[in-house]
């Protein structure tokens, strides 16, 4: 098969999750149902955050941040999977590619600092309680969220040059429901060994430091713990990191799954259920486990929702 530059293809084909016929409006209504939850419960944690004057806190703003990334992580892959099922259509144009991979690293990247930032928050809260208020100032809470977007931002670049770098043969089929970087590193007719190098290099830099930043805070904040004398202060202490911790594993976990599987032996079916849990489950999940965990959330919730009614 004659091998053409990427930019001559007018389109690649996402072949989803199944290509049963019978399953496309089971997948439809699921995917629908998550994407809608997911929407409106972070919504609802953005309005709650912004409604009450008590939660105008560092911890806070960061959870509206993360809430505002998570639906902007869901909203570039969920809406195209239900348009194709809708119109039975697999295509996606290049540009559309291209520009769905960009928004997929922005927001993804994103997540990953955001998280980061709310690890260093709990490492101040809980090992510096005097100093918080000082050195978490609003200031530096949104020099901190903005330097997150900058850098998210520049690893979105970076991964889309390089798969536009990239030439494909004719009908590209991917085996997934978004475009994903190993799925057409994987498909690419060039050598793409170089690309791949840089791609994992880019991976551990732009994802190895904000791990590296949360296994530090944690293991500052365990050792602060167990200082504590009693038992209820440290229950008190890591009940506050408890909702942070799940969301780290729910995210993390799945992602680097996929990127460290692919480089030993791909396999496109287990990429893609792993993907369904970084990209659509745990974007879903977050406003659950802050709300039902944090009792001053469920207050501004509930306080919403009855001036709402």
């Amino acid at each position: 098969m004659e091998p053409r530059n990427l930019t001559g293809l007018s389109e690649f084909l996402l072949l989803g999750l199944s290509e049963d016929p019978e399953l496309q409006p089971l997948l439809f209504g699921l995917f629908l149902s998550m994407y809608l939850i997911t929407v409106t419960g972070n919504m609802l944690i953005i309005l709650a955050v912004t409604s009450d004057p008590h939660l105008h806190t560092p911890m806070y703003f960061f959870l509206s941040n993360l809430s505002l990334a998570d639906i902007g992580f869901i909203s570039t892959t969920v809406p195209k999977m239900l348009m194709n099922i809708e119109m039975w259509s697999k295509s996606i144009t290049y540009g559309g590619c291209l520009i769905q991979m960009s928004f997929l690293y922005l927001f993804g990247c994103l997540d990953s600092l955001l998280l980061t930032v709310m690890a260093y928050d709990r490492f101040v809260a809980i090992c510096h309680p005097l100093h918080y208020t000082v050195i978490m100032n609003p200031r530096l809470c949104g020099l901190l969220v903005l330097v997150s977007f900058f850098i998210s931002l520049l690893d979105s670049q970076l991964n889309m040059s390089m798969v536009s770098q990239l030439t494909f043969c004719t009908d590209v089929e991917i085996p997934h429901f978004f475009c994903e970087p190993p799925q057409l590193f994987s498909l690419a007719c060039s050598d793409s060994s170089i690309y791949i190098i840089l791609m994992y290099c880019i991976g551990a830099i732009f994802g190895g430091v904000p791990v590296s930043g949360i296994l530090f805070s944690y293991s500052q904040i365990v050792s602060s713990i167990l200082r504590v004398s009693s038992s209820g202060g440290k229950y008190k202490a890591f009940s506050t990191c408890g909702s942070h911790l799940s969301v780290v594993c729910l995210f993390y976990g799945p992602g680097l799954g996929v990127y460290l599987s692919s480089a030993v032996s791909f396999s496109s079916r287990k990429s893609s259920l792993s993907s369904v849990m970084y990209t659509v489950v745990t974007p879903m999940l977050n406003p659950f486990i802050y709300s039902l965990r944090n009792r001053d959330i469920k207050r501004a919730l509930w306080r919403l929702l009855s001036r709402i009614s």
